[in-house]
């Protein structure tokens, strides 16, 4: 039989359903029926047959018409909230913040899955999982492993040996040892207590990832987890059952407790959760509504659940994912700049960089060679300034490979980082089945993850910061040799007067995000935890600093491609010109002013789904092939720069 699960008031009501052909109203109706059937008062409500109401789902926060019928607008087990009139939305069902996810948009269960072993998984495989392109299964060495850990923890239970976090309490209470009959209690508490962090959710996206990389981290097994509690934090992922969980709270060590804690407390059956089907609702009738049961913890596990980087480590594969992207982008963009302001090929003479010869310089050079070498691509623009007296440009155009280049050294650094603390057993005390003991230790600090992003954070604001000036070079007439502000009548028209203003902003909060997170430090749990990484700060600032860049970048894309109109009939190389009509797919040109933040956003979404790079990199790579054959994708570094994916084993099963 059908049946909907229906938020009236802060209680959520299961109400079933023998003829789908009833409508909306009487689905409402029915509900609030069962509200103010065991109230004293009647829950506030005179007389459920006069009382209106508006319905909405969940997922989606539609509207419901009470004629509808509920088989043409429900499907079974949908959620469904009931406002009464009178009544404000309920704050218990909050909405999803931020751009609206993959999982939020027309979402269909993957087929394909990804095997997790706890040593394989990469940054760019992170982020898919995130995006619900795979489902996950345990390879059968990382099942093998976690049940030898799982025995000796129990055998350590049975002796009733002293050990930190499994009979003992945490933090200042690691001297309190636990009576046997309390240890599950234990465990339970401590997800309870530490579920203390604040600020919005996190988005879908980004909790499919946390949750993905603890499952990752507890499979390599070392943390004691059951293979039962193991199994059934898979089956949530799988299903995309998503605990609610604060992005605040984090001072990077002992781990990520708090988000870690709210990420249990969901699957415990406890506090709030998310589905594609139901929207944000009760986590126990989000369980029940996919077939699912609450996880039951065993001593150690409510530890070995919360103690670990990876909410920092989560939203940093996302960071340094979206950094590479937009860097590789940042070339072309810069490229078709250049080609507008008239400017010189010159500097990016391959004998140049053969003196100063680091990896990321010559790279960059060398994309800005294949962009805009007249001999494979000629150019219309560059021959109609191919005699003018201009010996040398403005360091903003100059100096791309040497300062685009230091991004891309340090994206690749970075990355290094974030795919090791990724494959990283980050608990205490970790668990060694082959030696037959647990060993109180640190991985669980964030030290690294934190710096790394700290440093990522400065590299790749320098991108919009460059940029930034380049956009004022395009817009000043004094400069470009353009109509003031890319924009005919001017004075009629402001043109792009006030997006510069736009990049100006984000680079200038840039620069206050890009002050390190990690040379901060405060004690906690009574001077037991008495320095901190700071890193969860680092991963979401990291994560502010990127889009910004994304968004300057989008800026001077637009920019650049309004001052090509100036400029025709004549044509630049044909990898820039493909870049254009890209551009001119989503976004038309300039005549008169008009809503302008709507193109940006346009341009944005471009960059995002890397199709600035997907029209530029078949003549990239054909260019590196006719004069560095010798860099093929072998090279390591060759790889991690053009490559989006990184060269690690991956397996998946279909």
């Amino acid at each position: 039989m059908p049946r909907f699960t229906i938020h009236v008031r802060g209680e959520w009501l299961t109400v079933p359903c023998r003829d789908v052909s009833c409508t909306i109203r009487w689905l409402g109706a029915e509900a609030l029926r069962r509200y103010t059937k065991n109230k004293p008062d009647n829950g506030g409500i005179r007389s459920v047959k006069d009382t209106r109401f508006v319905a909405r789902r969940c997922q989606g926060r539609g509207l419901l018409d009470p004629d509808d019928t509920i088989e043409d607008v429900l499907e079974d087990n949908d959620f469904v909230e009931l406002v009464i009139d009178g009544d404000t939305m309920s704050p218990d069902v909050p909405p999803l913040q931020g751009r609206l996810s993959h999982l939020t948009i027309a979402y269909r269960e993957p087929d394909s899955y990804l095997l997790l072993d706890g040593n394989s998984l990469t940054s760019a495989d992170l982020v898919s999982l995130g995006k619900g392109l795979h489902k996950i299964k345990l390879s059968p060495d990382a099942e093998n492993k976690v049940v030898q850990s799982r025995e000796l923890l129990d055998t350590i239970v049975k002796d009733n040996k002293v050990v930190y976090g499994i009979t003992t309490g945490f933090g200042k209470f690691a001297r309190t040892v636990i009576p046997v009959s309390k240890l599950n209690e234990l465990q339970e508490n401590l997800i309870r207590s530490h579920s203390a962090g604040v600020g919005s959710p996190l988005s879908p996206e980004r909790t499919r990832m946390l949750l993905a990389l603890r499952i990752n981290v507890l499979a390599k097994g070392h943390s004691g987890i059951s293979l039962e509690t193991l199994h059934k934090m898979i089956e949530a992922f799988n299903a995309s059952c998503l605990s609610y969980v604060p992005e605040k709270g984090t001072v990077g060590a002992s781990g990520d407790l708090a988000p870690l804690s709210h990420l249990a407390l969901g699957l415990m059956g406890e506090g709030k959760m998310w589905s594609p089907m139901s929207g944000w609702a009760d986590a126990k009738y989000v369980l029940e509504a996919h077939g699912l049961k609450p996880i039951s913890l065993k001593p150690k596990e409510g530890l070995a659940l919360i103690n670990g980087t990876q909410m920092i480590t989560s939203l940093g594969a996302e960071a340094v994912e979206r950094a590479q992207a937009v860097a590789r982008q940042a070339d072309i963009i810069a490229a078709l700049t250049l080609e507008v302001l008239k400017g010189t090929t010159k500097a990016f003479d391959s004998d140049i960089h053969k003196l100063r010869p680091h990896p990321g310089q010559k790279e960059v050079a060398l994309r800005f060679r294949s962009l805009l070498d007249s001999d494979h691509h000629p150019s219309e623009i560059a021959e109609s300034h191919r005699f003018c007296d201009r010996v040398q440009d403005a360091y903003t155009l100059r100096c791309c490979p040497q300062v685009h280049g230091v991004v891309n050294d340090t994206i690749d650094f970075v990355k290094n980082i974030i795919n090791t603390e990724i494959n990283s057993a980050t608990d205490n005390p970790m668990v060694f089945a082959e030696r037959g003991e647990t060993i109180s230790g640190g991985n669980f600090h964030g030290e690294y993850p934190a710096k790394a992003l700290d440093y990522l954070s400065i590299a790749v604001h320098e991108l919009a910061s460059i940029s930034e000036r380049r956009i004022e070079r395009l817009c000043n007439p004094s400069l470009s040799e353009l109509p003031a502000f890319l924009v005919n009548d001017g004075g009629l028209n402001s043109g792009f007067m006030i997006a510069h203003c736009t990049a100006a902003a984000l680079v200038s909060e840039n620069k206050v995000l890009c002050h390190p997170s990690s040379v901060d430090s405060l004690s906690t749990s009574a001077a037991t935890e008495d320095h901190v990484s700071m890193g969860g700060w680092a991963a979401r600032k990291a994560l502010r600093v990127v889009e910004h860049v994304e968004q300057v970048l989008s800026i001077e894309l637009l920019a650049a491609c309004q001052g090509i109109e100036f400029l025709r009939p004549l044509r630049t190389t044909t990898p820039l010109e493909k870049a254009y009509d890209l551009v001119r797919t989503v976004v038309k040109p300039w005549i008169k002013d008009r809503f302008m933040a709507a193109d940006i956003e346009a341009v944005h979404q471009l960059l995002l789904d890397q199709k600035v790079w997907s029209v530029a990199q078949p003549y990239i790579e054909k260019y590196r092939m006719e004069h560095i054959p010798e860099s093929r994708p072998s090279s390591p570094t060759a790889f991690s720069l053009e490559s989006p994916a990184s060269p690690r084993k991956r397996v998946r099963l279909e």
